[in-house]
């Protein structure tokens, strides 16, 4: 059964975007958004577990008087792994204690200064490390279409909350598919930006493959679209085209690719179906659509995996540095420990899996310059129970599992190329399954005006609205 909260208080079934057109009508006040949103929050997170710290106080007081910004008044949550003054950054995990951060990062900075007003932070698996956020002392973060189902990760509390309906859109983040993959399972837009186009903390610009981008979940296009363009007034990435306003759907015909075929690992049939399915439409809406091989060369997975691995190794080295002497690695979880044996094991490998990382941008320009947009599902299968990614299963088996699922979305991470998850199918217990559409450097606005045009003519089945709420 699911676990929702929509009501008819002053949120209803209200975007982002319709709020802030109900807060401009004085139809409600800041006060009574926030104070909705928590009362939402208490009513599910019970259940879904995607609540890492609770601001609500603070959330109160700045809904009395909220900055200026398109978004001003309108709730929110940050994902745990971004500074936001005041509270603490626990990353998804318990192995150290955290101290309130004594400023907001650059993402944060750039975020709330749309307007939204932040009501804490969300849950992710730890360190961010796994496709699903399964912690073995702080519980899963659950799916609220079934929550016996993962609501995937990392952006997992994030993307349970807006699906769930308690806020219309929060702060999300993507190193291998962690806006994209719980919006597939939630069945939520989930647009991961190109590398560059928002704000970063100092961090993430420094990897020698800057694979994570930051961007929002959102139950429609049109709020995601709205964030991007609200985002550019604070932050401007010059080597990029502009976003300007999507307000609607474009009218040139696309040349669109399609492959059933990820990194290695073939979708499921019940997965392919719906993607073909997703192709027609396409194709009945005027875009030329054919069969492709998928881009990615046959080294990437192994690639993408030992530079990952790479990430838990620094973490497990330099913890203490990063996160203070309270650090504890023998608490990090098994998945963790397991990647920084995996790198330990093949390190050897490294530089050259990097300089081919490296070169992917290169050839997903080649490929751009035959397709507009190239269509995949944003999973290879469907929505797995909870406990099957669980960490203590063991590293051999949950990495061979996650690379089962896991198959389409690390290719744009390493490109650095933009991707959006939409809702545009269901499995055979209904559940959503998300379809992929990327696009070359720089060109999130032919993904939104696409994404827009698809929403049009499949529109995106929601949570309480589907039952009659």
């Amino acid at each position: 059964m699911s676990v929702h909260a929509y009501t008819d208080d002053a949120l209803g079934h209200l975007d982002a975007v319709g709020t802030v057109a109900a807060l401009a009508a004085g139809e409600v006040s800041a006060r009574e958004v926030v104070q909705a949103a928590i009362t939402r929050t208490e009513a599910v997170d019970a259940e879904l577990g995607a609540v890492a710290w609770r601001a609500w106080e603070r959330a109160r007081a700045e809904a009395a008087a909220p900055r200026g910004g398109f978004f001003s008044g309108v709730p929110t949550y940050l994902k745990d792994n971004v500074d936001v003054e005041g509270m603490p950054t626990l990353h998804g995990t318990d192995a150290f204690v955290g101290r309130p951060a004594r400023r907001d990062g650059d993402l944060t900075r750039m975020y709330l200064a749309t307007g939204l007003v932040a009501l804490g932070k969300t849950r992710l698996s730890e360190l961010g490390f796994s496709a699903a956020a399964e912690h073995p002392r702080l519980g899963p973060v659950r799916n609220p279409w079934d929550p016996a189902r993962t609501a995937g990760a990392s952006s997992a509390g994030s993307a349970a909350l807006v699906a769930a309906g308690a806020v219309p859109i929060a702060h999300a983040n993507d190193g291998g598919g962690s806006i994209r993959i719980p919006a597939a399972v939630n069945g939520l837009v989930g647009l991961k930006p190109t590398r560059g186009r928002l704000a970063q903390d100092v961090l993430l610009r420094r990897m020698p493959v800057r694979i994570i981008s930051d961007g929002v979940l959102t139950r429609s296009v049109r709020d995601t679209a709205a964030f991007l363009r609200e985002a550019e007034k604070v932050y401007r990435d010059l080597s990029l085209p502009p976003m300007g306003d999507i307000t609607r759907p474009g009218r040139q015909r696309l040349r669109i690719g399609v492959t059933t075929t990820g990194a290695g690992r073939a979708a499921t049939p019940e997965v392919a179906e719906q993607t073909l399915r997703t192709a027609a439409l396409l194709e009945e809406l005027g875009h030329h659509v054919e069969e492709v091989a998928a881009p990615a060369p046959a080294s990437f997975a192994d690639d993408f995996l030992l530079y990952w691995a790479s990430l838990a190794a620094a973490s497990l080295v330099g913890g203490r540095s990063q996160h203070g002497r309270t650090f504890d690695r023998t608490r990090l979880d098994e998945l963790t420990h397991g990647l920084g044996e995996h790198v330990r094991r093949h390190l050897v490998r490294l530089p050259g899996a990097v300089a081919r990382l490296r070169r992917t941008a290169g050839v997903s320009a080649r490929f751009h310059e035959r397709h507009d947009v190239l269509l995949t599902p944003t999973l290879a299968t469907p929505t797995p129970l909870v406990g099957h990614l669980a960490p203590g299963l063991g590293y051999d088996t949950v990495i061979e599992r996650l690379q089962e699922w896991v198959a389409f979305t690390p290719w744009q991470n390493a490109t650095g190329d933009p991707a959006v998850s939409l809702p545009l199918a269901t499995d055979a217990d209904g559940l959503p399954l998300g379809m992929m559409l990327s696009a070359g450097h720089g060109r999130e606005a032919l993904l939104l005006e696409l994404a827009l045009e698809l929403e049009q003519a499949r529109p995106f089945t929601h949570l309480g609205r589907s039952e009659g709420v």
